[in-house]
Protein backbone atom coordinates (compact mmCIF):
# COMPACT_ATOMS: atom_id res chain seq x y z
CA UNK A 1 0.00 0.00 0.00
CA UNK A 2 1.36 3.61 -1.07
CA UNK A 3 2.50 5.84 1.74
CA UNK A 4 -0.83 8.45 1.06
CA UNK A 5 1.05 11.08 3.27
CA UNK A 6 3.97 11.44 0.96
CA UNK A 7 1.62 12.01 -2.38
CA UNK A 8 0.63 15.62 -1.24
CA UNK A 9 -0.17 18.54 -3.71
CA UNK A 10 3.06 20.27 -3.02
CA UNK A 11 5.07 17.08 -4.06
CA UNK A 12 5.01 15.83 -7.91
CA UNK A 13 7.26 12.22 -8.11
CA UNK A 14 7.37 12.45 -11.84
CA UNK A 15 7.10 8.03 -11.63
CA UNK A 16 4.08 8.95 -10.15
CA UNK A 17 2.94 10.88 -12.33
CA UNK A 18 3.76 9.02 -15.39
CA UNK A 19 1.78 5.79 -13.46
CA UNK A 20 -1.40 8.04 -13.19
CA UNK A 21 -1.55 9.58 -16.76
CA UNK A 22 -1.33 5.78 -17.66
CA UNK A 23 -3.84 4.45 -15.14
CA UNK A 24 -6.84 7.63 -15.84
CA UNK A 25 -6.01 6.94 -19.88
CA UNK A 26 -6.64 2.82 -19.19
CA UNK A 27 -10.19 3.63 -17.61
CA UNK A 28 -11.08 5.87 -20.73
CA UNK A 29 -9.76 3.08 -22.89
CA UNK A 30 -11.43 0.37 -20.69
CA UNK A 31 -14.86 1.87 -21.37
CA UNK A 32 -14.07 2.16 -24.79
CA UNK A 33 -13.74 -1.47 -25.19
CA UNK A 34 -16.76 -2.22 -22.98
CA UNK A 35 -18.52 0.16 -26.03
CA UNK A 36 -16.78 -1.45 -28.45
CA UNK A 37 -17.65 -5.16 -27.36
CA UNK A 38 -21.37 -4.73 -26.19
CA UNK A 39 -22.67 -1.88 -29.36
CA UNK A 40 -24.41 -3.50 -32.19
CA UNK A 41 -24.37 -1.22 -34.57
CA UNK A 42 -22.06 -1.15 -37.72
CA UNK A 43 -20.97 2.87 -37.02
CA UNK A 44 -20.63 2.29 -33.44
CA UNK A 45 -18.71 -1.51 -33.10
CA UNK A 46 -17.19 -1.73 -36.11
CA UNK A 47 -16.72 1.61 -37.44
CA UNK A 48 -15.46 2.79 -34.05
CA UNK A 49 -17.53 5.95 -34.04
CA UNK A 50 -17.34 6.97 -30.34
CA UNK A 51 -15.02 8.37 -27.66
CA UNK A 52 -14.81 7.96 -23.83
CA UNK A 53 -12.54 10.15 -21.06
CA UNK A 54 -12.92 11.13 -18.04
CA UNK A 55 -13.40 14.11 -16.53
CA UNK A 56 -12.84 16.45 -13.26
CA UNK A 57 -15.60 17.13 -11.07
CA UNK A 58 -15.81 20.79 -12.29
CA UNK A 59 -16.27 19.18 -16.07
CA UNK A 60 -12.27 19.65 -16.97
CA UNK A 61 -11.25 16.64 -19.26
CA UNK A 62 -8.86 14.88 -17.22
CA UNK A 63 -7.90 11.81 -19.60
CA UNK A 64 -8.94 10.04 -22.65
CA UNK A 65 -8.52 6.92 -24.91
CA UNK A 66 -7.08 7.71 -28.33
CA UNK A 67 -10.63 8.15 -30.03
CA UNK A 68 -12.19 11.13 -32.06
CA UNK A 69 -10.46 14.22 -31.58
CA UNK A 70 -13.69 16.41 -33.13
CA UNK A 71 -15.08 14.25 -29.72
CA UNK A 72 -12.73 14.91 -27.18
CA UNK A 73 -12.18 18.70 -26.99
CA UNK A 74 -15.54 19.26 -27.02
CA UNK A 75 -17.39 16.68 -24.67
CA UNK A 76 -15.51 18.36 -21.41
CA UNK A 77 -18.31 21.54 -22.83
CA UNK A 78 -21.12 19.27 -22.29
CA UNK A 79 -20.23 18.15 -18.67
CA UNK A 80 -19.83 21.77 -18.29
CA UNK A 81 -23.74 22.43 -19.09
CA UNK A 82 -25.26 19.93 -17.34
CA UNK A 83 -23.10 20.98 -13.88
CA UNK A 84 -24.32 24.53 -14.64
CA UNK A 85 -28.00 23.42 -15.56
CA UNK A 86 -28.51 21.20 -12.36
CA UNK A 87 -27.28 24.22 -10.24
CA UNK A 88 -29.37 26.49 -12.19
CA UNK A 89 -32.69 24.72 -12.06
CA UNK A 90 -31.67 23.16 -8.10
CA UNK A 91 -32.14 19.89 -9.59
CA UNK A 92 -28.70 17.93 -8.30
CA UNK A 93 -26.91 15.41 -10.05
CA UNK A 94 -27.59 12.00 -7.79
CA UNK A 95 -25.89 9.05 -7.63
CA UNK A 96 -27.69 6.63 -10.67
CA UNK A 97 -28.68 9.26 -13.02
CA UNK A 98 -27.18 8.66 -16.57
CA UNK A 99 -27.46 12.42 -18.30
CA UNK A 100 -28.02 12.11 -22.40
CA UNK A 101 -27.60 15.40 -24.81
CA UNK A 102 -26.53 15.78 -28.04
CA UNK A 103 -27.80 19.78 -28.73
CA UNK A 104 -24.76 22.26 -30.00
CA UNK A 105 -26.26 24.62 -27.56
CA UNK A 106 -24.99 21.99 -24.86
CA UNK A 107 -21.81 21.05 -25.82
CA UNK A 108 -22.54 18.94 -28.81
CA UNK A 109 -20.87 18.32 -31.39
CA UNK A 110 -23.80 17.73 -34.44
CA UNK A 111 -26.97 15.67 -33.19
CA UNK A 112 -26.00 12.15 -34.57
CA UNK A 113 -23.39 12.02 -31.77
CA UNK A 114 -25.36 11.44 -28.44
CA UNK A 115 -23.44 12.12 -25.22
CA UNK A 116 -23.93 9.79 -21.98
CA UNK A 117 -22.58 11.38 -18.80
CA UNK A 118 -22.11 9.62 -15.86
CA UNK A 119 -21.51 11.22 -11.95
CA UNK A 120 -18.93 9.39 -10.23
CA UNK A 121 -20.01 9.79 -6.28
CA UNK A 122 -17.45 9.88 -3.10
CA UNK A 123 -17.83 8.00 -0.02
CA UNK A 124 -19.09 11.07 1.59
CA UNK A 125 -21.78 11.40 -1.08
CA UNK A 126 -19.87 14.42 -3.35
CA UNK A 127 -19.18 14.22 -6.89
CA UNK A 128 -15.32 13.42 -7.53
CA UNK A 129 -15.57 13.01 -11.12
CA UNK A 130 -17.68 11.93 -14.16
CA UNK A 131 -17.59 9.65 -17.02
CA UNK A 132 -18.59 10.06 -20.26
CA UNK A 133 -18.90 8.43 -23.68
CA UNK A 134 -19.83 9.90 -26.96
CA UNK A 135 -21.23 7.87 -29.95
CA UNK A 136 -22.22 8.52 -33.46
CA UNK A 137 -25.92 6.84 -33.97
CA UNK A 138 -27.03 5.34 -37.36
CA UNK A 139 -30.23 7.33 -37.39
CA UNK A 140 -31.75 9.71 -34.83
CA UNK A 141 -34.83 11.00 -37.28
CA UNK A 142 -34.60 14.19 -39.59
CA UNK A 143 -35.40 14.78 -43.42
CA UNK A 144 -32.94 11.98 -44.27
CA UNK A 145 -32.23 8.30 -43.54
CA UNK A 146 -28.50 8.40 -41.61
CA UNK A 147 -29.59 11.76 -40.05
CA UNK A 148 -26.46 13.47 -41.95
CA UNK A 149 -28.90 15.40 -44.58
CA UNK A 150 -26.68 17.25 -47.27
CA UNK A 151 -29.42 19.79 -47.93
CA UNK A 152 -30.54 20.71 -44.45
CA UNK A 153 -30.96 24.15 -43.01
CA UNK A 154 -32.44 24.50 -39.70
CA UNK A 155 -31.28 22.09 -36.92
CA UNK A 156 -34.56 20.31 -36.37
CA UNK A 157 -33.97 18.95 -39.99
CA UNK A 158 -31.37 16.91 -38.52
CA UNK A 159 -32.85 15.11 -36.50
CA UNK A 160 -33.68 14.53 -32.28
CA UNK A 161 -32.42 17.62 -30.09
CA UNK A 162 -31.76 16.85 -26.78
CA UNK A 163 -30.35 19.23 -24.25
CA UNK A 164 -30.55 17.74 -20.91
CA UNK A 165 -32.02 13.99 -20.42
CA UNK A 166 -32.06 11.81 -17.05
CA UNK A 167 -32.48 8.67 -19.37
CA UNK A 168 -31.73 6.36 -15.78
CA UNK A 169 -32.52 8.89 -12.41
CA UNK A 170 -31.47 7.16 -9.59
CA UNK A 171 -31.15 3.69 -11.28
CA UNK A 172 -34.48 3.84 -13.19
CA UNK A 173 -34.27 3.33 -17.16
CA UNK A 174 -36.90 6.30 -18.73
CA UNK A 175 -37.87 4.43 -21.71
CA UNK A 176 -40.84 5.50 -22.65
CA UNK A 177 -39.40 9.46 -22.58
CA UNK A 178 -36.47 8.28 -24.77
CA UNK A 179 -39.27 6.87 -27.16
CA UNK A 180 -40.89 10.63 -27.18
CA UNK A 181 -37.73 12.10 -27.75
CA UNK A 182 -36.07 10.33 -30.70
CA UNK A 183 -39.52 8.79 -32.55
CA UNK A 184 -41.69 11.48 -31.75
CA UNK A 185 -40.85 14.82 -31.55
CA UNK A 186 -38.51 14.85 -34.33
CA UNK A 187 -41.65 13.18 -36.58
CA UNK A 188 -43.45 16.82 -35.51
CA UNK A 189 -41.67 18.70 -38.45
CA UNK A 190 -43.08 18.73 -41.91
CA UNK A 191 -41.04 16.63 -44.03
CA UNK A 192 -39.09 15.05 -40.80
CA UNK A 193 -39.56 11.49 -39.58
CA UNK A 194 -38.92 10.17 -36.14
CA UNK A 195 -35.67 7.56 -35.74
CA UNK A 196 -36.20 4.92 -38.42
CA UNK A 197 -34.19 2.01 -36.28
CA UNK A 198 -35.00 3.08 -32.86
CA UNK A 199 -34.02 -0.32 -31.42
CA UNK A 200 -30.81 -0.57 -32.60
CA UNK A 201 -29.92 3.33 -31.04
CA UNK A 202 -31.41 2.07 -27.82
CA UNK A 203 -29.36 -0.80 -27.70
CA UNK A 204 -26.06 1.33 -28.41
CA UNK A 205 -27.24 3.96 -25.76
CA UNK A 206 -27.39 1.22 -23.48
CA UNK A 207 -23.72 0.29 -24.65
CA UNK A 208 -22.78 3.48 -23.62
CA UNK A 209 -24.64 3.23 -19.91
CA UNK A 210 -22.41 0.14 -19.54
CA UNK A 211 -19.16 1.74 -20.38
CA UNK A 212 -19.74 4.71 -18.33
CA UNK A 213 -20.13 2.00 -15.68
CA UNK A 214 -16.93 0.39 -16.69
CA UNK A 215 -15.47 3.81 -15.60
CA UNK A 216 -16.93 4.58 -12.62
CA UNK A 217 -16.13 1.04 -11.30
CA UNK A 218 -12.27 1.87 -12.63
CA UNK A 219 -12.28 5.16 -11.02
CA UNK A 220 -13.38 3.59 -7.52
CA UNK A 221 -10.78 0.83 -7.25
CA UNK A 222 -8.38 3.77 -8.09
CA UNK A 223 -9.70 5.57 -5.60
CA UNK A 224 -9.57 2.80 -2.88
CA UNK A 225 -5.57 1.76 -3.97
CA UNK A 226 -4.44 5.61 -3.82
CA UNK A 227 -7.12 7.31 -2.04
CA UNK A 228 -8.79 10.54 -3.32
CA UNK A 229 -6.32 13.01 -1.97
CA UNK A 230 -4.00 11.48 -3.84
CA UNK A 231 -5.82 10.66 -6.86
CA UNK A 232 -7.04 14.03 -7.31
CA UNK A 233 -3.87 15.33 -6.40
CA UNK A 234 -1.96 13.67 -9.29
CA UNK A 235 -5.45 14.64 -11.79
CA UNK A 236 -4.61 18.01 -10.88
CA UNK A 237 -0.56 17.97 -11.80
CA UNK A 238 -1.23 15.76 -15.39
CA UNK A 239 -3.05 19.27 -16.11
CA UNK A 240 -0.45 21.41 -15.31
CA UNK A 241 1.89 19.40 -16.91
CA UNK A 242 0.41 19.21 -20.48
CA UNK A 243 -0.20 23.12 -19.67
CA UNK A 244 3.66 23.68 -19.23
CA UNK A 245 4.43 21.50 -22.36
CA UNK A 246 2.01 23.94 -24.38
CA UNK A 247 3.75 26.94 -22.69
CA UNK A 248 6.88 25.64 -24.01
CA UNK A 249 5.58 25.02 -27.40
CA UNK A 250 4.44 28.69 -27.70
CA UNK A 251 7.80 30.15 -26.52
CA UNK A 252 9.25 27.96 -29.40
CA UNK A 253 6.98 28.59 -32.49
CA UNK A 254 7.49 32.57 -31.70
CA UNK A 255 11.58 31.83 -31.49
CA UNK A 256 11.38 30.10 -34.57
CA UNK A 257 8.97 32.37 -36.57
CA UNK A 258 10.81 35.64 -35.14
CA UNK A 259 7.34 37.13 -34.45
CA UNK A 260 4.62 36.82 -31.38
CA UNK A 261 1.92 37.42 -34.62
CA UNK A 262 1.03 34.46 -36.45
CA UNK A 263 -1.58 34.58 -39.48
CA UNK A 264 -3.81 32.06 -41.54
CA UNK A 265 -6.76 32.06 -43.68
CA UNK A 266 -8.70 29.67 -46.01
CA UNK A 267 -11.87 28.81 -47.53
CA UNK A 268 -14.85 26.77 -46.96
CA UNK A 269 -16.18 25.11 -50.65
CA UNK A 270 -19.05 28.25 -50.43
CA UNK A 271 -16.46 30.92 -50.13
CA UNK A 272 -17.08 31.67 -46.20
CA UNK A 273 -13.56 32.16 -45.41
CA UNK A 274 -12.08 31.40 -41.63
CA UNK A 275 -9.53 33.67 -40.71
CA UNK A 276 -7.13 33.27 -37.34
CA UNK A 277 -4.56 35.49 -35.97
CA UNK A 278 -2.41 34.02 -33.41
CA UNK A 279 -0.69 36.49 -30.98
CA UNK A 280 1.59 34.69 -28.24
CA UNK A 281 3.03 36.18 -25.34
CA UNK A 282 6.41 34.86 -25.15
CA UNK A 283 7.00 35.39 -21.46
CA UNK A 284 3.79 33.83 -20.49
CA UNK A 285 4.27 31.55 -22.71
CA UNK A 286 0.26 32.32 -23.31
CA UNK A 287 -1.27 33.19 -26.82
CA UNK A 288 -4.72 34.69 -28.06
CA UNK A 289 -6.52 32.81 -31.04
CA UNK A 290 -8.33 35.17 -32.49
CA UNK A 291 -10.70 34.51 -35.46
CA UNK A 292 -12.00 37.46 -36.33
CA UNK A 293 -12.68 37.91 -40.21
CA UNK A 294 -14.11 34.48 -39.93
CA UNK A 295 -17.60 34.65 -42.47
CA UNK A 296 -20.95 34.83 -40.83
CA UNK A 297 -23.50 32.10 -40.01
CA UNK A 298 -24.35 30.17 -43.44
CA UNK A 299 -28.29 29.43 -44.74
CA UNK A 300 -26.65 25.41 -45.03
CA UNK A 301 -25.26 22.75 -42.39
CA UNK A 302 -21.43 23.51 -42.30
CA UNK A 303 -21.70 25.89 -39.47
CA UNK A 304 -19.64 24.64 -36.58
CA UNK A 305 -20.23 25.04 -32.84
CA UNK A 306 -18.18 26.84 -30.49
CA UNK A 307 -17.30 23.18 -28.46
CA UNK A 308 -16.33 21.83 -31.80
CA UNK A 309 -13.71 24.81 -32.68
CA UNK A 310 -11.97 24.14 -29.23
CA UNK A 311 -11.87 20.83 -30.02
CA UNK A 312 -9.54 21.52 -33.52
CA UNK A 313 -7.59 24.02 -31.25
CA UNK A 314 -7.05 21.26 -28.42
CA UNK A 315 -6.10 18.55 -31.14
CA UNK A 316 -3.20 20.81 -33.05
CA UNK A 317 -1.82 21.68 -30.19
CA UNK A 318 -1.50 17.86 -28.72
CA UNK A 319 0.12 17.35 -32.39
CA UNK A 320 2.63 20.06 -32.21
CA UNK A 321 3.97 19.09 -28.51
CA UNK A 322 6.65 16.82 -29.29
CA UNK A 323 6.59 15.72 -25.21
CA UNK A 324 4.38 12.51 -24.26
CA UNK A 325 1.70 14.61 -22.53
CA UNK A 326 -1.88 13.29 -22.33
CA UNK A 327 -4.44 14.96 -24.22
CA UNK A 328 -6.76 16.90 -21.33
CA UNK A 329 -7.86 20.62 -20.26
CA UNK A 330 -4.40 21.99 -19.13
CA UNK A 331 -3.47 22.31 -23.42
CA UNK A 332 -5.67 25.05 -23.22
CA UNK A 333 -5.40 26.82 -20.02
CA UNK A 334 -2.80 29.16 -21.83
CA UNK A 335 -5.05 29.76 -24.34
CA UNK A 336 -7.74 32.39 -24.75
CA UNK A 337 -9.96 31.56 -27.71
CA UNK A 338 -12.23 34.68 -29.81
CA UNK A 339 -14.56 33.60 -31.94
CA UNK A 340 -17.36 36.24 -33.47
CA UNK A 341 -20.83 35.72 -32.30
CA UNK A 342 -23.03 34.93 -34.96
CA UNK A 343 -20.33 33.69 -37.44
CA UNK A 344 -19.41 30.35 -39.00
CA UNK A 345 -18.21 29.23 -35.77
CA UNK A 346 -20.44 30.55 -33.62
CA UNK A 347 -23.87 30.11 -35.23
CA UNK A 348 -27.38 30.88 -33.57
CA UNK A 349 -28.85 27.54 -31.17
CA UNK A 350 -31.35 26.99 -34.56
CA UNK A 351 -28.81 26.58 -37.34
CA UNK A 352 -28.16 23.31 -38.96
CA UNK A 353 -24.26 22.06 -38.11
CA UNK A 354 -24.39 18.50 -39.40
CA UNK A 355 -21.64 19.48 -41.66
CA UNK A 356 -19.95 21.58 -38.65
CA UNK A 357 -18.47 18.73 -37.26
CA UNK A 358 -16.81 16.83 -39.63
CA UNK A 359 -16.11 19.59 -42.88
CA UNK A 360 -15.59 22.77 -40.82
CA UNK A 361 -13.69 21.04 -38.05
CA UNK A 362 -11.44 19.76 -40.63
CA UNK A 363 -11.22 23.82 -42.16
CA UNK A 364 -10.29 24.93 -38.78
CA UNK A 365 -7.13 22.25 -37.89
CA UNK A 366 -5.99 23.07 -41.71
CA UNK A 367 -5.84 27.20 -40.34
CA UNK A 368 -4.59 26.24 -37.03
CA UNK A 369 -1.23 24.41 -38.83
CA UNK A 370 -1.01 26.80 -41.55
CA UNK A 371 -1.00 29.55 -38.88
CA UNK A 372 2.07 27.58 -37.01
CA UNK A 373 3.21 26.57 -40.56
CA UNK A 374 3.16 22.72 -38.83
CA UNK A 375 1.88 21.48 -42.05
CA UNK A 376 0.39 21.30 -45.08
CA UNK A 377 -3.27 21.12 -45.71
CA UNK A 378 -5.24 17.40 -45.51
CA UNK A 379 -7.72 16.37 -47.06
CA UNK A 380 -9.84 18.60 -44.69
CA UNK A 381 -12.95 16.72 -45.03
CA UNK A 382 -14.75 13.66 -44.03
CA UNK A 383 -16.63 12.27 -47.05
CA UNK A 384 -19.51 11.33 -45.57
CA UNK A 385 -21.81 9.26 -47.03
CA UNK A 386 -25.30 8.13 -46.19
CA UNK A 387 -27.85 5.57 -47.59
CA UNK A 388 -30.79 4.12 -46.14
CA UNK A 389 -34.83 3.96 -46.39
CA UNK A 390 -38.31 4.36 -44.31
CA UNK A 391 -39.05 6.84 -41.93
CA UNK A 392 -42.62 8.81 -42.13
CA UNK A 393 -44.53 8.35 -45.25
CA UNK A 394 -46.74 10.85 -47.00
CA UNK A 395 -49.97 9.77 -45.23
CA UNK A 396 -48.23 10.05 -41.44
CA UNK A 397 -47.36 6.53 -41.19
CA UNK A 398 -43.66 5.48 -39.72
CA UNK A 399 -42.17 2.65 -42.01
CA UNK A 400 -39.17 0.73 -40.28
CA UNK A 401 -36.24 1.11 -42.06
CA UNK A 402 -32.49 1.27 -41.47
CA UNK A 403 -29.69 4.51 -42.23
CA UNK A 404 -26.13 4.07 -43.08
CA UNK A 405 -23.16 6.20 -42.40
CA UNK A 406 -19.10 6.22 -43.48
CA UNK A 407 -16.43 8.92 -44.01
CA UNK A 408 -13.96 8.08 -46.37
CA UNK A 409 -9.84 8.48 -45.94
CA UNK A 410 -8.33 10.74 -48.01
CA UNK A 411 -4.59 12.04 -48.21
CA UNK A 412 -2.88 14.02 -45.42
CA UNK A 413 -0.99 16.76 -45.73
CA UNK A 414 3.28 16.70 -45.91
CA UNK A 415 5.57 18.24 -43.52
CA UNK A 416 9.17 19.61 -43.39
CA UNK A 417 10.19 15.92 -42.86
CA UNK A 418 8.05 14.24 -44.23
CA UNK A 419 5.91 12.74 -46.86
CA UNK A 420 2.23 12.90 -46.45
CA UNK A 421 0.11 9.27 -46.21
CA UNK A 422 -2.43 8.32 -48.80
CA UNK A 423 -5.46 6.69 -47.96
CA UNK A 424 -6.27 7.89 -44.09
CA UNK A 425 -8.54 8.95 -41.71
CA UNK A 426 -6.75 12.81 -41.14
CA UNK A 427 -7.53 15.38 -38.21
CA UNK A 428 -10.47 15.48 -36.35
CA UNK A 429 -12.13 11.97 -37.36
CA UNK A 430 -10.17 8.67 -36.16
CA UNK A 431 -12.70 5.91 -37.53
CA UNK A 432 -12.69 3.12 -39.55
CA UNK A 433 -14.38 2.43 -42.33
CA UNK A 434 -16.34 -0.86 -43.08
CA UNK A 435 -15.23 -3.92 -44.13
CA UNK A 436 -16.20 -4.92 -47.61
CA UNK A 437 -17.78 -8.40 -46.13
CA UNK A 438 -19.94 -6.62 -43.37
CA UNK A 439 -21.46 -3.85 -45.68
CA UNK A 440 -22.17 -6.22 -48.51
CA UNK A 441 -23.63 -8.43 -45.68
CA UNK A 442 -25.52 -6.19 -43.87
CA UNK A 443 -26.62 -4.01 -46.59
CA UNK A 444 -28.23 -4.28 -49.95
CA UNK A 445 -25.10 -3.04 -51.88
CA UNK A 446 -21.75 -4.26 -53.81
CA UNK A 447 -18.62 -2.39 -53.27
CA UNK A 448 -17.26 -2.23 -56.84
CA UNK A 449 -13.84 -0.55 -55.93
CA UNK A 450 -11.76 0.60 -53.08
CA UNK A 451 -8.61 1.86 -53.91
CA UNK A 452 -6.03 4.76 -53.80
CA UNK A 453 -6.26 7.72 -56.39
CA UNK A 454 -2.81 7.85 -57.65
CA UNK A 455 -1.94 11.37 -58.34
CA UNK A 456 -4.05 13.03 -55.93
CA UNK A 457 -1.68 14.21 -54.02
CA UNK A 458 0.08 17.69 -53.72
CA UNK A 459 3.88 17.62 -55.49
CA UNK A 460 6.89 19.21 -53.94
CA UNK A 461 10.12 18.01 -52.16
CA UNK A 462 7.80 16.05 -49.86
CA UNK A 463 4.87 14.75 -51.52
CA UNK A 464 1.09 14.71 -50.17
CA UNK A 465 -0.91 11.51 -49.56
CA UNK A 466 -3.29 10.51 -52.53
CA UNK A 467 -6.95 10.24 -51.86
CA UNK A 468 -8.93 7.13 -52.46
CA UNK A 469 -11.94 5.92 -54.88
CA UNK A 470 -15.23 4.05 -53.37
CA UNK A 471 -17.62 2.93 -55.91
CA UNK A 472 -20.89 1.53 -54.44
CA UNK A 473 -23.85 0.06 -56.32
CA UNK A 474 -27.08 -0.50 -55.11
CA UNK A 475 -28.86 -3.57 -55.14
CA UNK A 476 -32.63 -2.11 -54.35
CA UNK A 477 -34.94 -0.22 -55.91
CA UNK A 478 -35.66 3.61 -53.99
CA UNK A 479 -32.06 3.83 -51.99
CA UNK A 480 -31.91 7.30 -50.35
CA UNK A 481 -28.29 8.18 -51.00
CA UNK A 482 -26.57 11.48 -49.63
CA UNK A 483 -22.77 12.69 -49.91
CA UNK A 484 -21.60 15.50 -47.62
CA UNK A 485 -18.50 16.54 -48.94
CA UNK A 486 -15.88 19.43 -49.13
CA UNK A 487 -12.57 20.13 -50.73
CA UNK A 488 -14.34 20.12 -54.34
CA UNK A 489 -14.05 23.85 -55.20
CA UNK A 490 -11.18 25.10 -53.06
CA UNK A 491 -8.10 22.65 -53.11
CA UNK A 492 -6.07 21.44 -50.05
CA UNK A 493 -2.92 23.56 -50.12
CA UNK A 494 0.52 23.21 -50.15
CA UNK A 495 3.35 25.16 -48.24
CA UNK A 496 6.51 26.47 -48.52
CA UNK A 497 6.20 26.30 -52.54
CA UNK A 498 4.63 22.74 -52.25
CA UNK A 499 2.05 22.06 -54.97
CA UNK A 500 -2.22 22.04 -53.92
CA UNK A 501 -3.32 18.75 -53.75
CA UNK A 502 -6.18 17.20 -55.98
CA UNK A 503 -9.87 18.43 -55.11
CA UNK A 504 -12.57 15.71 -54.41
CA UNK A 505 -15.18 14.57 -56.93
CA UNK A 506 -18.59 12.93 -56.24
CA UNK A 507 -20.20 11.12 -59.48
CA UNK A 508 -23.78 9.76 -60.03
CA UNK A 509 -23.78 6.40 -62.61
CA UNK A 510 -27.47 6.08 -63.29
CA UNK A 511 -28.18 2.78 -65.00
CA UNK A 512 -30.95 3.17 -67.35
CA UNK A 513 -31.43 0.51 -69.43
CA UNK A 514 -28.68 -1.00 -71.29
CA UNK A 515 -27.07 2.57 -71.22
CA UNK A 516 -25.24 4.05 -68.08
CA UNK A 517 -25.26 7.95 -67.69
CA UNK A 518 -22.61 9.73 -65.38
CA UNK A 519 -23.79 13.04 -63.23
CA UNK A 520 -22.04 14.91 -61.37
CA UNK A 521 -23.45 15.25 -57.48
CA UNK A 522 -21.64 18.13 -56.50
CA UNK A 523 -20.15 18.66 -52.91
CA UNK A 524 -23.49 18.15 -51.34
CA UNK A 525 -26.44 16.30 -52.66
CA UNK A 526 -29.01 13.27 -52.20
CA UNK A 527 -30.46 11.43 -54.49
CA UNK A 528 -33.24 8.50 -54.58
CA UNK A 529 -30.65 6.37 -56.79
CA UNK A 530 -32.41 2.94 -58.70
CA UNK A 531 -31.34 -0.70 -58.51
CA UNK A 532 -27.63 -1.21 -60.15
CA UNK A 533 -26.87 2.45 -60.11
CA UNK A 534 -23.79 3.60 -58.42
CA UNK A 535 -21.92 6.36 -56.62
CA UNK A 536 -18.21 6.95 -56.73
CA UNK A 537 -16.55 9.16 -54.46
CA UNK A 538 -12.89 10.52 -55.06
CA UNK A 539 -11.79 11.98 -52.29
CA UNK A 540 -9.33 14.66 -52.11
CA UNK A 541 -5.37 14.45 -51.41
CA UNK A 542 -2.80 16.00 -49.21
CA UNK A 543 -0.66 19.33 -50.01
CA UNK A 544 2.90 18.71 -50.19
CA UNK A 545 5.80 20.90 -48.44
CA UNK A 546 8.77 22.40 -50.44
CA UNK A 547 9.44 23.17 -53.84
CA UNK A 548 10.54 20.06 -56.21
CA UNK A 549 14.43 19.71 -55.86
CA UNK A 550 14.27 22.52 -52.83
CA UNK A 551 16.61 21.69 -49.56
CA UNK A 552 14.77 20.39 -46.74
CA UNK A 553 16.42 21.27 -42.80
CA UNK A 554 16.11 16.97 -42.18
CA UNK A 555 16.17 13.94 -44.14
CA UNK A 556 13.34 12.09 -43.69
CA UNK A 557 14.39 8.24 -42.15
CA UNK A 558 13.99 5.21 -44.25
CA UNK A 559 11.16 4.16 -42.29
CA UNK A 560 9.18 7.63 -42.51
CA UNK A 561 9.59 7.64 -46.59
CA UNK A 562 8.44 4.28 -46.64
CA UNK A 563 5.41 4.61 -44.51
CA UNK A 564 4.44 8.02 -45.47
CA UNK A 565 3.71 10.26 -42.03
CA UNK A 566 4.45 7.42 -39.99
CA UNK A 567 6.04 10.99 -38.48
CA UNK A 568 4.35 13.30 -39.13
CA UNK A 569 1.93 15.49 -36.89
CA UNK A 570 -1.65 13.77 -38.35
CA UNK A 571 0.19 10.13 -37.28
CA UNK A 572 2.04 11.38 -34.54
CA UNK A 573 -1.09 12.97 -33.04
CA UNK A 574 -3.29 9.90 -33.42
CA UNK A 575 -0.27 7.63 -31.90
CA UNK A 576 -0.28 9.71 -28.93
CA UNK A 577 -3.89 11.36 -28.22
CA UNK A 578 -4.20 9.59 -24.82
CA UNK A 579 -1.03 8.75 -24.08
Amino acid sequence: MPDKAAESSEHVDPVMLSLFAARFMSVAEAMGRCLEQTAISVNIKLRLDFSCALFSPTGDLVANAPHLPVHLGSMSFAVRYQIARAKELGEPIEDGDVILANHPAAGGSHLPDITCITPVFGKKGEIIFFTASRGHHADIGGILPGSMPPTSKTLYEEGAQIKSFKLVRKGVYDREALVKLLCDDPAQYAGCSGSRCFRDVESDLHAQIAANRKGVQLIDLLVDEWGLETVQAYMLHIRNNAELAVRNLLREVAERQGSNELWARDYMDDGSPIELRVTIDPEKGSAIFDFEGTGPEVYGNTNCPRSVSHSAIIYCLRAMVSTEIPLNQGCLEPIEVRIPAGSLLDPSDDAAVVGGNVLTSQRVTDVVLKAFKAAAASQGDCNNLTFGRGGQTADGKHVEGFGYYETIAGGSGAGPTWHGTSGVHVAMTNTRITDPETLERNYPVLLRQFSLRPGSGGKGRFNGGNGVVREIEFLNKQIQVSILSERRSYRPFGMEGGGDAQSGRNTWVRHQGDEERKVNLGAKATALMGRLDRIIVETPGGGAWGAPGSEADDEPSKQERHHGARGSLADRAAEQLGA
